[in-house]
């Protein structure tokens, strides 16, 4: 038995721990978001797309809380995906998660940003699309493989937006307020 051994085995029981203590957080996540309804299924009769990307699903948050990730209906799961944008809304063909179709009715918002749950990256990397699910307002990011792709996916993304929600920003993501005068 080497000298080492009593800490290699303390390292071994904190890590399993550690593991255990992650996992329960997640469970009880999990509990406090089970009035999220389900993503909308993918319609069977999707058109053509406006524009894709190829790059990674970053999550699903809370809307203004870019910390809150969403862990039901596998929408806190970061993985590889291909975006693409319809006249019918945004479908993120995930790998190692379920696909997740946002309607174009439940869009609300378009915006560029740097990070949010875990990823972050240069200024304006991250597509992210405000969008209601149910009673919820949620953020989802996405961050192409390629820069060139940014701005046709913003772009046709922004198309899809109903006029109202065009008017009205997410309160907790508007520009600071100016002073009265």
């Amino acid at each position: 038995m080497s000298e080492y051994t009593p800490y290699l085995i303390g390292i071994v029981v904190i890590a399993a721990v550690v593991i255990i203590l992650m996992r329960v957080g997640w469970r009880h996540r999990q509990g406090r978001q089970s009035d999220v309804a389900a993503p909308a299924p993918t319609p069977d009769t999707l058109g053509a797309p406006l524009v894709e990307a190829v790059g990674q699903y970053v999550s699903t948050t809370t809307a203004g809380d870019w910390l809150d990730r969403i862990s039901v209906h596998g929408l806190g799961m970061k993985s590889n995906a291909d975006l693409s944008v319809h006249t019918d809304g945004v479908l993120f063909s995930r790998t190692g998660a379920p696909d997740m179709f946002i309607p174009a009715a439940d869009l609300e918002s378009v915006r560029r940003e740097s990070g949010m749950a875990g990823k972050f990256v240069e200024a304006g990397g991250l597509l992210v699309l405000g969008w209601q699910l149910g009673e919820h307002h949620l953020d989802t990011g996405f961050r192409p493989r390629r820069a060139e792709d940014m701005a046709p996916l913003v772009a046709a993304a922004e198309s899809l937006i109903p006029a109202t929600g065009a008017a009205a920003p997410n309160p907790d993501r508007t520009a600071p307020k100016k002073d009265k005068p």
